[in-house]
């Protein structure tokens, strides 16, 4: 017999006689039957012959991408492809799904909720309507917007961590620790730190996992539409996850009173009686509703329209969950999980607008008092890196900082010996600076190797944390260089975008790279899950 494995090679005479067996059986195999699959096949064997499925490529997948050039990426692909790419590209998790997952069970009928992309926000679901729209009876179930916010398939949005059998679809009713402001007196801001109980609920999270809240309206914004459509606030409704409520219940508890929905306002359009009304809403259908324009302008702008209750909730979209990034790890804080939370008020056109969730965890739930959770587990990696020594950079501004302190209280608990390097910015550094005192004790005790600051209104010119990674762009480059993970959290549309831009930056000029090796190399991170980032 012929041998195949070399004398130098490490094997007893046993193992070279079996793998040499091994191989010539393979090479017979091969050569007989004119290499017949299905010989090769019987035998157990992998054949030459058995066509290799290529990896499909999803060239709008790219969040810098407007959606109009997505769509004509997706031209002439099936329908959960058309729809992936109406998706706002982020993966962030914040309906449930990732986009390509999200997409197929919406075309599948699975998941009749259109309104889940929260970062794509209303072009995300006028596309996704209108594709629908123009898919008809192609679609397998019912997708009209209006559906359940329980949110799909059995498994979707259960923790694959050990979690108990709590999950968006079987939220857990978690008490109020606490909800303090981190913000010093004088501030613009109102930031929250907020702790849960988990007691008792069997919950286990990961850091850099999320949890889910599912918000209730507030009370005045409720009273004041009741009585707009002059109706009874104890009249029994269906609420668009198909409960039976008193009227009043379901807009606090059921119902997305923020984005009216297209069919709201066609609806309107052939109930009110003055000419310059129907002008204003068909103007609204056409181009879409302003930022900040919610349920109660639309019904305020119809005037003397005349809807009853039930028209008016079959038209309102389902109230979903909001997901915060954790700022804990439970190596650090037991059976509870904490948050960090903006609240969200302003005034539009002479009323207070209020973010449903934000201000519910500010101001509308009390200590001891309850709210349902769940937890999203992570996705693409953005949890601490798996070997304890890589160093870490982490780039959080603002809110962006909660799962950083996460991280933190994570190796420090492991006592893993990796560098940890914290870019944080915000507003002013004597009111806005927050954690201050845990990330200089963390400096302190060698945990965060190095901390960058950035407060844009403290000096006559702007400075963003972004600057501030030009700024030591030689050390930065050098930790990338020893393997170090870089992870990015916060906002999508403009800090994100500029930190790629430093980075890539960085990359290029420290590296002595073209711009396309730059993006090579920026890539090769991305896909070994060294660039990782929680976006919104």
């Amino acid at each position: 017999m012929s041998s195949y494995i070399p004398e130098t090679a490490p094997f007893n005479e046993q193992q070279r006689a079996w793998l040499n067996g091994f191989f010539a059986g393979l090479t017979g195999i091969q050569e007989s039957a004119g290499g017949s699959v299905a010989t090769a096949m019987a035998a157990g064997l992998p054949s030459a012959e058995a066509p290799v499925e290529e990896e499909e490529d999803f060239p709008w997948h790219d969040d810098s991408l407007p959606i109009v050039d997505r769509m004509e990426l997706a031209e002439g692909k099936p329908l959960d492809r058309k729809l992936m790419a109406a998706m706002a590209q982020l993966d962030c998790g914040s309906c449930g799904y990732i986009c390509q997952t999200y997409s197929e069970a919406i075309a599948s009928g699975e998941e009749p909720n259109v309104s889940l992309c929260s970062p794509g926000g209303k072009e995300t679901k006028q596309m996704i309507k209108k594709l629908l729209a123009e898919a008809g009876d192609s679609v397998k179930a019912s997708t009209n917007g209006n559906g359940s916010a329980t949110n799909g398939v059995a498994t979707n949005g259960v923790a694959t961590n050990g979690a108990a059998s709590w999950s968006r679809k079987n939220p857990y009713s978690a008490n109020l620790i606490e909800s303090r402001p981190l913000n010093q007196e004088g501030s613009a801001k109102d930031t929250r730190h907020v702790a849960i109980d988990l007691v008792g609920s069997g919950i286990k999270y990961e850091v850099g996992d999320a949890l889910g809240i599912y918000p209730t309206n507030c009370i005045d914004l409720c009273t004041q539409i009741i009585d707009r459509l002059a109706a009874d606030s104890h009249v029994k409704v269906a609420t668009p996850q198909g409960n039976t409520k008193p009227l009043l219940e379901a807009l606090q508890e059921d119902c997305c009173l923020k984005d009216p929905s297209d069919e709201l306002l066609e609806l309107l359009v052939g109930r009110t009686p003055n000419a310059d009304a129907q002008a204003t809403l068909n103007h609204l259908l056409a181009e879409g509703v302003p930022e900040g324009f919610d349920v109660l302008d639309v019904l305020e702008v119809a005037g003397e329209s005349t809807i009853t209750a039930t028209e008016f909730i079959e038209c309102l979209d389902p109230l979903n969950p909001r997901l915060y990034s954790i700022a804990s790890s439970m190596k650090a804080v037991g059976d509870q999980v904490h948050l960090t939370v903006g609240k969200v008020i302003y005034e539009r056109e002479g009323r207070v607008r209020k973010g449903v969730a934000s201000t519910m965890l500010a101001d509308r739930v009390g200590t001891g008092e309850s709210m349902r959770v769940f937890v999203q587990p992570n996705h693409g990696g953005f949890t601490v890196p798996a070997d304890e020594n890589a160093p870490m950079i982490m780039v959080g501004p603002g809110t962006g900082i909660a799962p950083f302190v996460a991280f933190l209280q994570e190796r420090a608990a492991r006592k893993s010996p990796g560098d940890n390097w914290l870019f944080f910015g915000d507003q002013h550094e004597a009111y806005d600076f927050l954690y201050e005192s845990e990330l200089t004790e963390y400096v302190h005790s060698g945990v965060l190797s190095r901390l960058d600051t950035a407060f844009s209104r403290d000096g006559d010119t702007k400075v963003y944390v972004q600057d501030r990674m030009r700024e030591n762009a030689a050390e930065l480059w050098a930790w990338l260089n020893r393997g170090a993970h870089f992870y990015v959290c916060g906002d999508a549309t403009r800090m994100a975008a500029d930190v790629e831009r430093a980075l890539l930056h960085i990359i290029t000029q420290e590296g002595g790279m073209s711009e396309d090796e730059g993006k090579a190399y920026l890539k090769t991170m991305t896909s070994e899950k060294r660039y990782v980032r929680d976006v919104y």
